[in-house]
């Protein structure tokens, strides 16, 4: 169902203070300015065992202005929501873009956009989260809390509930103006077991994503999710991989599930075809990419079943969006095709710079910021494996391994600097015997570097084994910001990987 846009927010003084501050930054001589207003409304609710352990409700309201002065860059943002403040924002705008002026060995030109004018974008959505009474979310949480810890073995179990409800205002020089809203939720139950006799203790976690969608998504009433069929199984699944026999080392074909998936295209993929992080840009906070812009077009990221695009406009992506933090209409394009890397994640002035190189001089739209006090920097956008037409199911991928192991859910993982070498962990791993699969393992890691991995890949399931995962918490830049963001993928067979005993390797 469409909503409207917020009424509460429309009735900030949105397009007063940005008469006045685009105003003023002409009146200075910028070649640019941008201004952003925004209203971010969260929630976070964590019950233990049933019980209410801790909440948080924040909203962040403000304003900002950002001006492309003599080549240079300039940035302030205020809270005080007044026309006198807009014009000293400007003002110390521009003083920061003079300053830095003698700083910046290169001057900053931005790739041309069409004007937008006066646009709307609302996500979709059923129930705003924040129009439902905590005493109807708590409950839900207790119940099903309670529910998990009826169940035999299940010692705890821990119940997280996070919801965001963010309203953007954007206008620039060149006539852009874009009014925006989305909704993203999250929840999970994690129980823990412990065994007696040997104190050893295992977790296991619901599998739903976290989303761009609404309340319904949480109860289960858009039937996107089984919430019923996940929560009666955590106990039995927790008992098992509890009791389970520790990996044998070695090398096995691998049958990974989209929920444990996502991580790694995050890790390997997504943030290492980020342009700044390529170019070097990006470094101090996770490091660059071994995929530099001279390989683009010739790198063999990983096998001709590898079909890899940036989407910021993927139904209830977390990233998804109407128009960047720039004012770029959002747009979807590819990343790997055939196994080869032909596409960055690009801003304005990413894509402007090295125009010649990439083949093009527009931005993807993957300029952010996760408040209105941050500078817009280049952030993932929805990053997905795609499926193969027609192709197999889950159950197709495991009959075709004679030896190996059947991998669901994300955990722990760590990648180097360069986003190359990695290992990733799960929440169950099954091992697959003669194309049937043969009760769980513990202590498991599949370890490569990323082209060895994706050269692996052997086959991509089809579209019915797609599933879009994500995460509300990806950290970028210095000051840190988070932004939410969602990969999608099919499950996929992969041969031959390294697979580790997290538990030997611990001296276990």
């Amino acid at each position: 169902m469409p909503h409207d846009l917020d009424a509460a927010f429309l009735s900030l003084p949105m397009r007063l203070l940005a008469d006045t501050a685009l105003n003023h930054a002409r009146s200075l001589g910028v070649e640019h300015a941008d201004f952003r207003l925004e209203r971010i409304r969260s929630q976070d609710l964590t019950l233990r065992d049933g019980n209410l352990d801790g909440s948080r409700d924040g909203e962040d309201v403000g304003f900002c202005v950002r001006v492309l002065h003599e080549g240079t860059w300039g940035f302030a943002a205020a809270v005080d929501l007044t026309t006198e403040e807009a014009v000293r924002v400007v003002d110390r705008a521009v003083e920061l873009a003079k300053v830095a002026r003698d700083l910046n060995p290169n001057r900053v030109e931005i790739a041309a956009e069409p004007v937008h004018s006066d646009v709307t974008w609302v996500s979709a959505y059923e129930i705003d989260p924040f129009t439902v009474p905590d005493a109807e979310k708590i409950g839900l949480l207790a119940e099903r809390s309670r529910r998990v810890l009826s169940q035999d073995g299940v010692d705890h179990v821990t119940a997280q509930l996070g919801q965001v409800l963010e309203n953007k205002f954007y206008a620039d020089t060149a006539g852009t103006v874009t009014t925006q809203q989305r909704v993203r939720v999250q929840l999970f139950f994690d129980a823990l077991a412990v065994d007696a006799e040997s104190g050893r203790f295992e977790t296991m976690r619901t599998l739903a994503a976290p989303a761009g969608r609404g309340w319904e998504y949480i109860t289960g009433a858009d039937g996107v999710f089984d919430w019923d069929e996940a929560l009666d199984e955590l106990g039995p699944l927790l008992a098992e991989k509890l009791a389970a026999p520790g990996v044998t080392p070695g090398r096995y074909d691998l049958v990974i599930h989209p929920s444990n998936l996502w991580l790694t295209i995050h890790e390997s993929i997504g943030h290492a075809t980020e342009l700044d992080r390529a170019l070097g840009y990006e470094a101090n906070y996770a490091g660059t990419s071994f995929a530099t812009l001279d390989q683009l077009g010739t790198l063999r990221y990983g096998s001709p079943a590898m079909q890899v695009t940036g989407d910021r406009t993927a139904p209830y992506g977390l990233s998804t969006i109407g128009y960047d933090d720039e004012g770029v209409q959002t747009q979807q394009w590819d990343i790997v095709r055939d196994g080869v890397l032909v596409g960055y994640q690009l801003d304005r002035a990413m894509a402007q710079a090295n125009a010649e190189v990439l083949g093009t001089s527009r931005s993807n739209g993957c300029a952010f910021a996760d408040s209105p006090g941050h500078v817009p920097v280049q952030r993932m956008a929805n990053v997905s494996l795609q499926p193969a037409d027609a192709g197999p199911s889950t159950e197709d991928l495991i009959s075709r391994v004679e030896d190996g192991i059947y991998v669901v859910g994300d955990k722990s993982w760590s990648i180097d600097m360069q986003r190359y070498n990695f290992q990733f962990t799960g929440q169950r791993f099954y091992r697959i015997k003669n194309g049937q699969l043969a009760g769980q393992l513990r202590d498991v890691a599949y370890q490569a570097t990323t082209t060895e991995f994706w050269g692996s890949l052997d086959a991509v399931g089809g579209p019915q084994t797609y599933v879009l995962g994500g995460a509300f918490n990806c950290g970028k830049a210095q000051p840190g910001q988070i932004a939410p963001v969602s990969h999608g993928c099919p499950s996929v067979l992969m041969r031959d990987i390294n697979i580790l005993n997290t538990g030997q390797e611990g001296g276990q």
